[in-house]
């Protein structure tokens, strides 16, 4: 699952909102009202993923403990942009940061501009500092995904973000970068995606769906950032 809602625009986004931890709540209790139970639960290592599966193991009241995988880290966007921006003055393109995602135009703006970090990063055209390379980051996600499958063999729930999923998502089903990006800005919070797996590989079922989200009361519920 992708983290509940974070806290885009403001000075520190690694922790959940409230909605976020009502979306993370309302998952965990769809969880328990199907008799799901985990084997194991994996996270990465930032504040939100933490916070998303104590507000899930909040509404399930028997998820595991978690187990900590670096590799299910989101990249760093803000590096990303920095170093796409300072890849285009290099170039003698102009470019100039964007102030912060106040509008919907400018989060319109912002999103533009990390495809174009993502794409650049993706192709080894930059090297955004704090962040490993590309194949590394596919290493790290892929790596989580190995050992499930070499460890496990019931249900077995993984928290991280949009960036690892999609990563995910496209490594599975033999999709490039650029199909990776676009699943990227399309996966929202608290969203499920369904992978089922044997000792040889991993087969997608589902992707970035919202079951506990479904009823009319709760559709503002929904969101992405």
């Amino acid at each position: 699952m992708r983290h509940g809602q974070a806290s885009f625009g403001a000075a520190d986004y690694d922790q959940l909102s409230a909605l976020g931890t009502r979306q993370c709540q309302a998952l965990g209790q769809w969880f328990a009202e199907r008799g799901l139970r985990f084997e194991a639960a994996y996270t990465g290592t930032l504040r939100r993923h933490a916070q998303s599966l104590a507000a899930i193991a909040a509404g399930h009241g028997d998820t595991p403990a978690a187990q900590l995988w670096p590799g299910l880290n989101e990249y760093d966007p803000e590096a990303l942009v920095h170093a796409h921006l300072a890849h285009q003055m290099a170039s003698g393109a102009s470019a100039s940061p964007l102030p912060a995602p106040g509008t919907p135009e400018l989060v319109k703006a912002h999103f533009r501009l990390l495809s174009e970090a993502l794409a650049g990063w993706m192709a080894g055209r930059i090297a955004p500092a704090g962040m490993p390379a590309w194949p590394d980051f596919v290493a790290g996600v892929t790596g989580a995904l190995d050992h499930v499958r070499q460890q496990h063999q019931g249900d077995v729930l993984i928290v991280s973000s949009g960036g690892p999923i999609a990563t995910a998502v496209a490594q599975v089903l033999g999709a490039g970068p650029e199909a990776a990006i676009a699943l990227n800005l399309r996966i929202r919070n608290s969203a499920l995606t369904e992978f089922a797996f044997s000792p040889k590989r991993h087969h997608l079922l589902s992707f970035n769906h919202l079951p506990h989200l479904h009823a009319a009361e709760r559709r503002d519920w929904v969101t992405y950032a």
